[in-house]
């Protein structure tokens, strides 16, 4: 049994033998609106402009934490490495001084009532952290 060929005007399905232009994503007649593809150069070069910008401050804000962690690890690692011959407490100053030989240590006398050579005031925090105190 030969099949008549539809005119190009007309969507049939030969598969299902049914007329399906109202299922297709396009149109199918000379009457229907132009498909016109959309501009999205412009949208693109936004996006992506706005997503550099936002990657680059997330980038440096992390540098800054990164800065501030590592400044928090060296004045740790300086005060463990000191010597000191008492346990510290938890929410009291110290001081850190350098002796003549470069040796640092720590003490609970203030700068004021002594002569040694002072690196600076800290705070123990309940986090066991050494705050520099300003």
């Amino acid at each position: 049994m030969t099949e008549e060929k539809k005119p190009d005007t007309i969507v049939y399905n030969s598969e299902n033998g049914t007329y399906d232009a109202y299922l297709k994503p396009y149109a199918t007649n000379v009457g229907a609106p132009v498909i016109t593809a959309t501009d999205s150069v412009a949208w693109k070069n936004r996006s992506i402009t706005k997503l550099n910008h936002k990657v680059k401050t997330r980038f440096n804000e992390l540098k800054e934490q990164y800065a501030l962690l590592m400044q928090e690890f060296e004045v740790n690692k300086l005060i463990h490495t000191a010597k000191f011959s008492f346990e510290p407490t938890v929410g009291q100053h110290y001081h850190l001084y350098m002796r003549d030989n470069g040796e640092h240590f720590l003490s609970i006398i203030a700068p004021n009532e002594c002569d040694f050579n002072s690196l600076g005031s800290f705070y123990l925090n309940a986090d066991q952290l050494w705050e520099k105190v300003v």
